[in-house]
């Protein structure tokens, strides 16, 4: 059967006004800590999800490895990983979402091999294992990388110094939750900082791991025998709560999101008023009010808390209506400005060269069927139909459901025109 086309329709709207909750962090965190449930036999859970095409392929993957997964409540998945696991991840899964890869690690960690395929999903740019692979071998890892699979086992891992060239999310994972089980001290250094691999360790130290450091830029790992099952709630998305916080910077308006904090969006929350916010802290949440075109700035991405490279995308729209020119600098992918192409058909004017983009800012936008490139691009054109002349129509928007739950009814629930159809 062949999948469903997935669009959505965006028209013009007046402001947007009242308060949405973030979603738990199910793709950028939930994935990957069902994924180290693998770690110990037994049945953990990892609630606040919601239902996201990424979590789907996660549990069919999991289910391949020869756990259990089953939704024991609204919005929690358990995991039983207590039969025979089957160390290879098929490459018909794995192909489909990059999170795949966080099998790798518990793997590795559990049964002292694994078989992964190279893993898929945003066509955004080149995302090497290097990292991975040179940190997994300091533990003691052997490893060959061919014929599209990583062929990896240990007779007993070790503990290392393991300094990353950049602080990756998904090497920082990997090592992590391989270095729980590993024999001595494990010392990350440049590890990465995002929320979400603080959210990672706390899973891990419930199920009985001892790290220390995560969230700083040196995370230590004193490596124990075993683990035991734990439960945990996952944090609120910050993605998907910032995009919501740039569509009230886009559309204006007065709009609150609750379930996140200005911390947990990085510098972001400063660019925010850069463009000409007002961005204050409430007790549950984040607010935005906007009464004004966005002003233009120049904005460069960076690891956390850095401006994140998810942000980019909502970047671009808000200068490309903006009083003024700004340039957009993308340090971490090299194919993630691709998008400004179908901006452009918006009637955008975004000039790209290499990694930078220089973002003429128009008035208005002008509606036009453009194509959703990977989850945060198709979000951003979403936005920007949101103030476009006519109707905008964003087609292979299968993508966008990989990373939001309910993108057009958060927006729609504000205020906004759009909807998803799905034929």
């Amino acid at each position: 059967m062949s999948e469903p086309v997935v669009r959505y329709h965006a028209r013009p709207s007046g402001p947007l006004v009242g308060t949405v909750r973030a979603a738990g962090m199910t793709k950028n965190a939930g994935c990957k800590q069902l994924a180290a449930a693998l770690l110990c036999p037994g049945t953990s859970t990892v609630g606040n999800l919601h239902p996201v095409a990424d979590l789907e392929v996660m549990g069919e993957l999991l289910r391949a490895i020869g756990a259990d997964v089953t939704w024991v409540a609204d919005d929690t998945l358990a995991v039983d990983a207590s039969g025979p696991l089957v160390p290879e991840a098929p490459y018909e899964l794995v192909s489909r979402m990059r999170a795949s890869i966080n099998v790798l690690g518990p793997l590795l960690a559990r049964h002292g091999r694994a078989r992964v395929a190279m893993p898929g999903g945003d066509n955004i740019g080149s995302r090497k294992l290097d990292l991975h692979v040179r940190g997994l071998q300091a533990m003691g890892v052997e490893l060959e990388v061919a014929h599209g699979f990583i062929d990896a086992q240990v007779n007993a891992l070790s503990g290392a110094r393991i300094v990353l060239d950049f602080p990756s999310v998904g090497a920082t994972e990997t090592l992590l939750t391989t270095a729980v089980l590993a024999k001595g001290e494990t010392v990350i250094d440049n590890a990465a900082r995002e929320p979400e691999i603080s959210d990672l360790a706390a899973f891990l130290v419930a199920m009985g791991a001892r790290v220390e450091g995560a969230g700083t830029p040196t995370i230590t790992v004193e490596g124990v025998t075993e683990l035991h099952p734990a439960d945990h709630a996952v944090i609120g998305d910050r993605i998907e709560g910032g995009t919501l916080c740039f569509a009230a910077l886009v559309v204006g308006g007065d709009v609150t999101v609750a379930g996140i904090t200005t911390a947990q969006l990085g510098v972001a929350a400063d660019k925010l008023v850069d463009l000409g916010a007002v961005v204050e802290s409430t007790l549950d949440g984040v607010r935005i009010r906007m009464d004004d075109r966005p002003r233009s700035t120049d904005v460069q991405t960076l690891p956390f808390p850095g401006f994140a490279t998810d942000f980019m995308p909502f970047a671009v729209v808000a200068l490309a209506t903006a009083d003024g020119t700004g340039i957009v600098t993308e340090n971490v992918f090299d194919n993630r400005l691709a998008f400004t192409a179908e901006l452009n058909r918006m009637g955008a004017s975004v000039h790209t060269e290499g990694r930078h983009a220089v973002v003429r800012g128009a008035r208005r936008l002008t509606g036009a069927p453009v194509r959703a490139l990977d989850v945060r691009a198709g979000a951003a054109l979403v936005l920007a139909g949101l103030v476009a002349e006519g109707e905008t129509v964003v087609h292979d928007a299968r993508h966008i459901d990989r990373g939001y739950p309910d993108l057009a009814g958060k927006l729609a629930a504000l205020g906004a025109d759009v909807a998803r159809t799905s034929t």
